[in-house]
């Protein structure tokens, strides 16, 4: 069993793929050519922003938008602790400080409620990540940030398709970055990301940045990278859009049904597990179908030798990486992402799992609990 099944999906878009990809070969074009431009229209119009800058990276979408923001040495960015290391890692490679706020221990999204304390007067932007496939509550945290004159990233990597109040991930706050890395929901055949915004000034200086710097051939009027996206890659994208659609209510469809299975499989006596919890008024796309449970590595070998595979993400919060020990954060100072690092492991999860292969999923969590 996959984790994660790219196969069966490129045996059901592989007269598309072969065919754009087929087209890059030909025109040449291998870098920001026109499947780029393709892709970022499509991307905008289905986000609903105004603009969609296409990248290299999801991990440098985060980069790029708070280099344009101006972001930099001595100011801080307050982020979720409990999340993959690209969100801090980022923030800190511009000279900036990471300060976290504790998660919600139902979503595993940042505490708008916690936001408040956090900030400073060096505090310049905040960076709610929307993790496992559902999106943090951008209201709340939109309206701590507007109250403090501060501006919003969206971390989407895990979230694209996915909704909050009737409205997409990406396009919930002043800028949102998402990823294209195989494994994510909307996904690529190598490394890729997209940043959206309806800022006009933003979106020029974050196309600039993502060719070193320059505003036209040769002329660089500030410091940028090269963040740029291959136009195979854009190519392979536009083919998955296709299907993108189908894909998200499948992963809705399979999300629902793993929980409906395992509350079966438990019913009549107390839970050894805890499931995903999705907000009333989100949807998601179930990037990871996550659980709770105790006693995490039995676990995890238990579901092995039944042949299931598991993954966790993430087993060590922010805060306790030893690159951040000088932030002087010590254990139990976020207790909530603590406990899920500890606790959280992910079940296979892909829109081409079978019903089949979802019951002996769930027979295998239900024999390697306890």
């Amino acid at each position: 069993m996959d984790f994660i099944d790219l196969k069966t999906q490129y045996r059901r878009i592989k007269p598309s793929v072969d065919a754009r990809v087929a087209r890059v070969l030909e025109h040449g074009q291998y870098i920001l050519g026109p499947e780029v431009t393709e892709l970022e229209a499509a991307l905008a119009a289905y986000v609903g922003t105004k603009h969609c800058v296409a990248a290299s990276s999801g991990t440098d979408t985060l980069l790029i938008a708070m280099m344009a923001m101006g972001i930099g040495p001595g100011d801080e960015v307050i982020t979720a602790p409990f999340t993959f290391f690209a969100t801090g890692e980022m923030i800190a490679l511009l000279g900036a400080v990471p300060v976290f706020v504790d998660i919600d221990p139902r979503t595993y999204n940042l505490d708008p409620s916690a936001l408040a304390a956090a900030i400073t007067p060096r505090t310049k932007a905040i960076m709610p990540v929307s993790l496992y496939g559902q999106c943090a509550d951008f209201d709340a945290i939109n309206e701590v940030a507007c109250r403090h004159g501060l501006l919003v990233i969206e971390d989407g990597a895990q979230s694209f398709g996915g909704t909050y109040k009737g409205k997409r991930s990406c396009g919930l706050c002043f800028v949102g970055s998402t990823s294209f890395f195989p494994s994510k929901p909307l996904g690529g055949y190598g490394d890729g990301g997209a940043l959206f915004t309806d800022d006009d000034h933003l979106a020029k200086l974050m196309r600039e940045i993502r060719v070193h710097g320059q505003d036209r051939r040769y002329h660089h009027p500030r410091l940028g990278l090269n963040g740029r996206l291959d136009s195979i890659q854009a190519a392979v994208l536009l083919a998955k859009l296709e299907i993108f659609d189908d894909e998200v209510a499948a992963r809705a469809r399979l999300g629902a049904r793993y929980t409906e299975l395992l509350a079966e499989a438990f019913a009549g006596h107390p839970s050894p597990i805890q499931g995903p919890f999705v907000e009333p008024f989100n949807t998601s796309v179930y990037a990871q179908y996550t659980i709770e449970v105790d006693n995490r590595d039995i676990f995890e070998t238990r579901m092995k030798a039944l042949g299931v595979p598991t993954a966790v993400h993430y087993p060590l919060p922010l805060h306790l990486q030893p690159v951040f020990e000088h932030l002087g954060q010590p254990e139990g100072r976020f207790p909530v992402s603590e406990a899920a690092a500890r606790r959280v492991v992910s079940l296979p999860m892909h829109p081409y799992l079978t019903e089949v292969d979802q019951v002996r999923v769930v027979q295998a969590v239900r024999q390697s609990v306890g």
